[in-house]
């Protein structure tokens, strides 16, 4: 069930004349073509290529303490997504080390989370 659609304690309506009685989505047959996992600091990626019957997309889950966050990609955008992820890689090249990385005692993550 898709968050938007609970019914809420505080009896408002649904969206986009959605109705709680709907029916569920029928689940949607997906095969995985390639998948992959790393670990950066405290955080969990895996990156896993699917394949259904709308087309291939990449999903990206991380995992943070037992929090998951999803982001799905299709392959349609997955050029310009290597493309500005090298673009985000070079100014972080070029940028100057902050101090807790270079004297190599970061943060349990580079954004704060802890």
């Amino acid at each position: 069930m898709i968050s938007n659609e609970r019914p809420s304690p505080y009896g408002h309506q649904p969206h986009h004349g959605q109705s709680f009685n709907q029916q569920p989505r029928p689940v949607i047959q997906e095969d995985t073509l390639k998948s992959n996992a790393m670990q950066v600091e405290r955080k969990a990626f895996a990156l896993v290529l699917k394949e259904n019957p709308k087309g291939r997309f990449l999903r990206i889950t991380e995992d943070a303490k037992g929090k998951r966050n999803t982001i799905i990609i299709p392959s349609t955008g997955l050029e310009e997504f290597q493309r500005v992820i090298a673009e985000m890689t070079k100014a972080n090249q070029d940028l100057p080390a902050l101090p807790q990385e270079a004297a190599n005692l970061g943060p349990d993550d580079s954004i704060g989370n802890r």
